[in-house]
């Protein structure tokens, strides 16, 4: 736990926006494999992926305290914590409040988030050099051109807000989730963005009539669940989810396709797409926040970049 009370002891909070403080499960610090620690402004949320005794929680608690003393003295301190392990689900309201409705932002764009509700906050940390893809992607378009975008496994629509941010025509957003997609309907009023989107609450393999008449896109956005009981399970869903795309992106338009399995590499997505989607060229894979960094690169989250043929001359 000491690499963890030695990145309490140091951290920096001036940043704005939300991210993550440490990543033990990145396997950078032995010891700490089941610690991370993510900034909400103005919240503090720990996530321990092991059962934790309260003898820990009070020196990591005594800690945060001290740190947050110095840096905002006269201030409250707001932590969370959350344990993860497997057969438990226990998050805590340590210390001061969580503000309600919670809105964090990244690079300017407004998100909200529940720290204190599920797993899931709402907005994935790891994922922000995605966002930052899509954005420059799309602001990379004339204006004048009519771009397209399809996101699939939308969740709360972060991908949604960023490419409309940048100029794209129209978005759709689809996701089985009503409350995920009520969500991201706010996020996107939260931006000023009332026009330009749509939400279908759908299961995403029996919507597809619907998606392909929508099309095609210049921008394909994947980003399943890795396991989803009833709705996705990446080892068998994967390869029907990926042979939709040639038929859905536009001449030259681009995939992003994602994946945060663990125990599945680059090879297995590659291995899809080669079989699955020939015609589409690999481009690039993008790399996560340097915070998320991992002694195992292929156990951390994959982005990977596809591009589809352009238009015969």
């Amino acid at each position: 736990m000491q690499a963890l009370l030695h990145a309490i002891a140091s951290m920096d909070i001036s940043s704005p926006d939300a991210c993550r403080l440490f990543h033990g499960r990145g396997g950078l610090y032995p010891g700490c494999e089941q610690w991370s620690l993510d900034w909400y402004p103005p919240v503090l949320v720990l996530t321990s992926f092991k059962p934790v005794s309260e003898d820990e929680l009070a020196t990591i608690g005594a800690a945060l305290s001290a740190r947050w003393h110095t840096l905002s003295p006269g201030q409250a301190l707001n932590w969370v914590f959350q344990c993860r392990a497997e057969g438990l689900a226990d998050t805590r309201l340590m210390a001061g409040t969580v503000p309600e409705p919670h809105v964090v932002t990244e690079s300017g764009t407004r998100y909200k988030v529940h720290v204190l509700r599920g797993q899931n906050h709402g907005l994935f940390l790891d994922m922000a050099e995605g966002r930052r893809w899509v954005r420059d992607y799309v602001a990379a378009h004339p204006k004048t051109y009519a771009l397209r975008v399809l996101n699939l496994f939308a969740y709360t629509c972060s991908f949604s807000v960023v490419a409309l941010q940048a100029g794209a025509r129209h978005v759709v957003n689809v996701d089985m989730s009503q409350g995920a997609l009520a969500t991201g309907q706010q996020n996107h009023r939260l931006n000023g963005i009332e026009s330009g989107v749509s939400f279908l609450g759908h299961d995403i393999f029996k919507t597809w009539g619907k998606i392909t008449r929508s099309g095609p896109y210049d921008l394909v956005l994947l980003d399943p669940p890795s396991y989803q009981k009833g709705s996705f399970v990446a080892t068998k869903d994967y390869a029907r989810l990926v042979r939709r795309l040639p038929e859905l992106l536009a001449p030259g338009g681009h995939a992003l396709v994602c994946l945060n399995a663990p125990e599945l590499d680059t090879a297995f997505l590659k291995g899809h797409m080669q079989e699955q989607a020939p015609s589409l060229e690999f481009v690039q894979r993008l790399p996560n926040p340097a915070v998320f960094a991992d002694v195992e690169p292929e156990r951390a989250l994959k982005v990977l970049v596809y591009k589809a043929e352009n238009a015969a001359q």
